[in-house]
Parts: structure tokens; sequence; C-alpha cells
């Protein structure tokens, strides 16, 4: 298998580099034709050649096998899917209603000690720059303590504040405003 996946990344990286395919020296394999969940076919069955494909190039990380289950931190249905926690005006109390998402984020962190996470503290654009800075970090900085108190480990979790430099909108209403004044969690390989 490490052999075909050699063969693999070597062809896709010709090709991406502009160098030729390797060439077809005729020698084709058969190969016999089934359906699943019928018999096979009997001994006189005879071979069809298989034209040879390109190969898509290799991508780095892991990637789904069929019927395999997405990761609980894309599945839509997953709390750990949900990454922002809001804030009421220039505060950075966490409410209530954020307390179970972050529970699970704890809990996906004790359970995989190996994991990582960056919290983004983030304001609306009213205040001044260092205002903002310095608010965004308290945002970051409560919602890592939450996340310590309910289980993780400090060297898992890293906070910054990005103050109003990353707006999810950019209208000037209080709807708006609302939508910036927030953490963001990413988890390793997101950052």
């Amino acid at each position: 298998m490490n052999k075909f996946l050699l063969a693999a990344f070597a062809a896709s990286f010709l090709w991406a580099c502009g160098g030729d395919p390797p060439k077809d020296d005729g020698n084709k394999a058969g190969v016999e034709e089934r359906t699943p969940g019928k018999p096979p076919a009997d001994s006189g069955a005879t071979s069809v050649p298989v034209k040879p494909q390109t190969v898509a190039p290799v991508t780095a990380g892991p990637t789904a096998k069929p019927g395999a289950a997405l990761s609980p931190l894309r599945d839509p249905s997953n709390i750990l899917s949900k990454r922002s926690v809001f804030y009421d005006y220039d505060s950075d109390v966490i409410k209530e209603e954020f307390r179970p998402m972050l529970q699970a984020h704890a809990k996906y962190l004790a359970d995989n000690p190996n994991a990582r996470m960056l919290i983004q503290g983030n304001t609306d654009e009213r205040g001044g720059r260092e205002y903002n800075l310095a608010l965004g970090q308290r945002r970051a900085e409560a919602a890592k303590r939450l996340l310590l108190l309910m289980g993780a480990r400090d060297v898992q979790i890293e906070s910054v504040s990005l103050g109003e430099e990353k707006p999810r909108c950019e209208e000037q209403t209080d709807a708006c405003y609302g939508q910036n004044r927030r953490s963001d969690i990413l988890h390793s390989g997101e950052f």
C-alpha cells in the first residue's frame, strides 16, 4: 500500500511540475467485471483491459473514508461545531447560554491531550484601537479561564485579541455590532 501511495505521489508531483506522466508500455492488466453481491463470473470470463487513469494530486491531512462519520468538530449537528461566544456591549462576561458549548469544547480538550485551541477575542468598531485590543484580550481570557475550570489544560489553549480587525459585519447597526462582539474558537489545523 505504501508503494502505491509513493507511486501516486510521484506521478502527481511530476504532473503538477509539468513533467510527462509515465509512458504506457502496452502491457495492460485485465480486470474481471463484477457486481457487488453477485457471485463471480465463471472461469471462462474474459478480461477487460483497463485504461490508465490520471492520479489525483495527493493532499495533506486525513481524508474521510466512505461511510466514516464526520469529525465532531465539523459535524453541524454536534455542539463542537459551534465556535463563537457573544458578549454584551463593553463586557467580557460569558452568558449562561454559551456555557454548554464551552463545556463540550473543554471535554474535547480533556479527552484529547494533544489537541490545541486558539481563542480570538473580537470587538465592534466603537472605542479606540488600544481599548478594543484590551477588551478583545479580556474576552478571549474569560473564555480560556472557563475552559480551564471545566477540565482543559493551560498548555492546550492560546488566547489572542484581534480587537476590531476581524468584523463579521460592517454595517453600523446594533445587530451588526452584536455579531462583532465575540470570541471565536479555532482548533488545531484551523489556525
